[in-house]
């Protein structure tokens, strides 16, 4: 979602009258006190100002999800895969929209946010990974599954080893979440591939947990 102006292109009376110079802006609103990077000429611009309305946000959580709101300019277009902050009583987080609603059980990818009426998106700034790994023997009837939290931006690695309180495993596979940015591949295996914890939908390892399968 946009953020208000503190910069604008428009023409200095000093230095450039035909063509528009970036300006910072020192006095908000539709007639506004500016001054011009170039010369450093302080004058006053009309800015037409954007009209906000506000939208109904659905937020997810590990399986959890609540209700909010946020305002928007009226004529900005959103996409799913794109990232916005949602700021709440409870918290403020970085979510990443999964889906437009734009009229009763209607969807799109894209859209003006004057046209919607919802806005699905997931939290994205911490994040719980779902994780399976297999024995080193490779025998898949003893493989687990168990979850890690992390921040979103941390990065996993096909080949590396991670550690994470007692787990421990080194990456094989990584499995893409369908509302991640563009990726090679969905799934991705080779060594060096790497996927954002967000990004991420399953991460598959080897185990190296020294006690792993003790039990057996």
């Amino acid at each position: 979602m946009s953020t208000p102006q503190d910069r604008v292109a428009v023409a200095c009376p000093s230095c450039s009258p035909e063509e528009p110079t970036v300006h910072e802006v020192l006095k908000p609103g539709g007639h506004a006190t500016v001054r011009c990077t170039e010369c450093s000429h302080v004058h006053k611009v009309r800015i037409e100002e954007e009209r906000e309305v506000q939208r109904d946000v659905i937020v997810s959580q590990d399986r959890e999800s609540f209700k909010t709101t946020v305002d928007a300019p009226a004529e900005e277009t959103i996409a799913v895969g794109e990232e916005f902050i949602v700021d709440t009583e409870e918290a403020i987080m970085l979510v990443r929209i999964t889906g437009i609603e734009v009229g009763p059980e209607q969807r799109t990818e894209s859209a003006e946010v004057e046209d919607v009426t919802t806005i699905w998106t997931r939290a994205v700034d911490n994040v719980s990974v779902n994780v399976t790994v297999n024995p080193k023997d490779g025998k898949h009837d003893k493989t687990r599954s168990f979850k890690v939290h992390v921040p979103g931006d941390y990065e996993f690695v096909v080949g590396e080893t991670e550690e994470f309180g007692d787990e421990k495993f080194t990456v094989k596979a990584l499995h893409v979440r369908e509302d991640a940015p563009e990726y090679r591949h969905g799934k991705l295996d080779h060594d060096g591939d790497m996927v954002y914890a967000k990004d991420l939908n399953r991460l598959y390892g080897r185990d190296e947990t020294s006690t792993a399968w003790s039990a057996w």
